[in-house]
């Protein structure tokens, strides 16, 4: 949780300086896997929480 928060405030802090930042990250979701070793892969569940990870990060940029 700890390291979600710093790297959170972090990509918030840089996006607020360059918002293409966000734009970029979304673009690359297509290259991004499950790299689980315990079950089955779900590789587009990833993609999911990235997206939802990103979303918040533009939410905020714009109530800011």
């Amino acid at each position: 949780m700890a390291v979600e928060h710093i790297l959170f405030g972090a990509v918030r802090f840089v996006a607020n300086r360059h918002p293409e930042m966000l734009d970029e990250l979304d673009a690359s979701l297509a290259h991004l896997w499950d790299r689980a070793n315990d079950g089955p892969r779900d590789d587009e569940a990833v993609r999911e929480i990235a997206r939802r990870f990103l979303k918040s990060l533009r939410n905020e940029a714009h109530a800011s």
